[in-house]
């Protein structure tokens, strides 16, 4: 469905480096970013952790170094360890 949105010049530079980052249309990452709003206010069901940062995990540079790689299993593991911990004291 056709929707026209204004966007402060800031706000536009935001969506187009995002774009281009991440190689998506601008309408692609604003849909995302409504739906990452829309779950961190609990959009009516639970919310797992890693879908709050989702959108941003891997979007910036490491160099070269590639640290984004797994770091979705990465923070899985972090978050269950911590789990772990707060169960066992």
């Amino acid at each position: 469905m056709p929707t026209s949105v204004r966007l402060d010049p800031g706000t536009e530079v935001i969506v187009r480096r995002l774009s281009r980052r991440r190689g998506q249309a601008k309408s692609v990452v604003i849909r995302e970013a409504i739906r990452a709003l829309d779950a961190a206010e609990g959009g009516g069901k639970s919310v797992r952790p890693f879908a709050l940062i989702e959108a941003s995990v891997g979007i910036a540079d490491s160099g070269g170094q590639q640290l984004s790689r797994q770091s979705g299993r990465k923070f899985r593991e972090l978050l269950e360890r911590r789990v772990r911990e707060r169960r066992s004291r």
